[in-house]
């Protein structure tokens, strides 16, 4: 069954999910883990496939955007890190939740990570119910002292 996670942070901008989501995708792909990022739209995709080009700092993460659904990723290589609003192929690994709706598909991954910051607070208890309710095991994580640069 799919695990839950939900990083609570107590930044307030939304810039700060998409900083900490590169830093859990970082964690993921040394551990060996293939990851799909989900945003709402292109725009989301392309500020996060941007935002993987230079956080963290000093280290790359090979990450492609995923443009269609069912679709692997742009190009011919497979990265081990897919950005995209599309349903990806393939991935069943982390599944990183940036977007405004809990995706269709999420239960077909190992993991979900949910990331909250105190704007997104409300939306991320209505996900907290949903997923409670139908049974699957959620851990919280409440990251107080959390800063990104």
């Amino acid at each position: 069954m799919t695990r839950i996670d939900f990083y609570i942070l107590e930044d307030v901008e939304l810039d700060a999910m998409q900083r900490f989501a590169c830093r859990l995708v970082s964690k993921a792909v040394t551990a060996g883990r293939e990851v799909h990022i989900h945003t709402s739209d292109a725009s989301s995709a392309g500020a996060v496939d941007e935002l993987l080009w230079e956080y963290p700092e000093g280290r790359f993460i090979p990450h492609a955007i995923v443009e269609v659904e069912n679709a692997t990723s742009t190009g011919s290589v497979k990265a081990p890190v897919t950005v995209g609003w599309a349903e990806p192929a393939g991935a069943d690994g982390v599944l990183i939740n940036l977007s405004n709706e809990i995706p269709g598909f999420f239960g077909r991954f190992d993991r979900v990570a949910e990331i909250i910051v105190r704007t997104t607070r409300d939306r991320g208890r209505e996900r907290y119910r949903f997923y409670r309710d139908r049974g699957y095991p959620l851990f919280d994580h409440q990251l107080d002292d959390w800063e990104a640069p």
